[in-house]
């Protein structure tokens, strides 16, 4: 499990970095990252950019453990949930895009094992 997360943490860019920590960009359930507020166009690309290079490893741990590229990215949205950071935003399959709070606890959804 470990592995899904490290590639999605070592591609984040200062621009990425800052993003997040103003709550434009967030985590997103399924693994990507999305904005969850209005992106100039260099940031868009870069969100984009960082989604395309985690939908292939995904796609490559998928065929390698015999799943869909969809399970891997909802796994690897339960890992990179646990990092939000207060103030960050987040989205849970539901499509509401949230912040962690100051005291909240890490936004992990219930079917995420523990």
């Amino acid at each position: 499990a470990m592995a899904l997360a490290v590639p999605a943490a070592a591609q984040m860019s200062p621009t990425i970095r800052a993003a997040k920590a103003a709550g434009q960009v967030g985590e997103r359930y399924d693994g990507y990252l999305g904005s969850a507020s209005y992106l100039p166009a260099a940031t868009r690309r870069e969100v984009e950019a960082v989604n395309i290079r985690r939908r292939s490893h995904y796609a490559n741990l998928a065929a390698a453990k015999g799943v869909s590229p969809q399970e891997v990215g909802i796994t690897a949205g339960c890992i990179t949930l646990r990092s939000v950071q207060v103030g960050e935003a987040y989205l849970w399959a539901d499509n509401v895009w949230r912040r962690r709070a100051a005291g909240q606890s890490a936004p992990v959804p219930r079917y995420c094992l523990p």
